[in-house]
């Protein structure tokens, strides 16, 4: 984390024998690669040199395309292991560089506006990605990419999340609605790309998400599960079921079943061990689970793997 830190707070040219600029793109493919499937520890261990050549490429000229995916993968790994601060920095870097591109600026929208959600600055998140819908909305004469439909769902979800957030029932109800009614005008296609999810699961998911903002822990329990007992969560990434599941434990805490949490987070475990062991959210459910009482034998396990004990 701290060679992250210091990559993004360098500002002058690299030295000639960093990476070369030609190969970023294809380690930034291989890096989002690593993230989908939740092998944050390998990103971690990438970003660093990866934001280095970010920076050659930005004294070169180099498309802007690679440099909006690093920062963007920036962004959303440091957001998602609490680190919202720099992970916003990042964001803002995405933001630059996409500047002039609808379809770029909107990718890194999606970033910008997680970032200022674990900021707690919903408003300001709601904001950043409904403009970033306008301007894929309005801009002519422009050819439609083959992730558009999946990249407006996105930001629609993020908005509604972060209305949610800022307690807006209404504001994220409608948004969800245009976000399902997107997905049905394109055949309830699944997509997945760096971090852009596409579909009828992907909106369940940030439906339950959402009432769990609102306090509505009991609605996102049984979103949770009509998505998960559907055939598109299977095809979701590692990395996004993972995810949720660390997110739904907190609403089976809420509910008063810490076994149910339990539950979802070994099953997160499973799926993409990085997000129960590196991330805040989990280490925090774990250790309300542990203090509810006595819990099965799996989670005093992955408790102890996490160092945690009961106290």
């Amino acid at each position: 984390m701290e060679r992250i830190r210091a990559a993004l707070a360098r500002h002058d040219p690299p030295d000639a024998d960093g990476p070369v600029v030609r190969q970023l793109d294809d380690q930034a493919g291989y890096a989002w690669a690593a993230y989908r499937k939740g092998h944050h520890p390998q990103v971690l261990r990438t970003l660093p040199d990866l934001l280095t050549a970010t920076r050659q490429a930005s004294h070169t000229g180099t498309a802007a395309d690679p440099l909006v995916r690093v920062y963007r993968l920036a962004a959303q790994t440091l957001v998602k292991l609490g680190e919202p601060h720099l992970g916003l920095l990042a964001a803002d870097r995405a933001m630059i560089a996409a500047t002039g591109d609808p379809h770029r600026t909107g990718l890194a929208a999606v970033s910008l506006a997680q970032a200022l959600r674990a900021l707690r600055r919903g408003r300001l998140a709601k904001a950043a990605a409904l403009s970033a819908v306008h301007q894929l909305d309005v801009t002519p004469s422009r050819a439609l990419l083959a992730d558009e439909p999946g990249l407006t769902e996105t930001l629609l979800i993020e908005a509604a999340l972060a209305a949610a957030t800022c307690g807006d029932a209404a504001i994220a109800h409608d948004l969800t609605e245009r976000a399902v009614d997107l997905a049905a005008a394109h055949g309830n296609r699944q997509y997945d790309g760096d971090g852009v999810a596409f579909g009828p699961v992907a909106v369940t998911l940030a439906r339950a998400l959402a009432a769990t903002h609102l306090g509505d822990h009991h609605r996102a329990v049984t979103l949770h599960r009509h998505a998960a007992n559907g055939e598109g969560w299977h095809r979701l990434p590692a990395e996004h079921r993972a995810a949720h599941l660390v997110d739904i434990a907190r609403a089976h805490l809420d509910l008063g079943d810490p076994a149910a949490a339990g539950r979802a987070l070994l099953t997160a475990d499973r799926l993409a061990p990085a997000e129960t062991r590196t991330r805040p959210a989990a280490r925090a459910a774990l250790t309300t689970i542990l203090r509810t009482g006595p819990t099965c034998a799996d989670v005093t396990r992955l408790a102890a793997v996490l160092g945690l004990t009961r106290q």
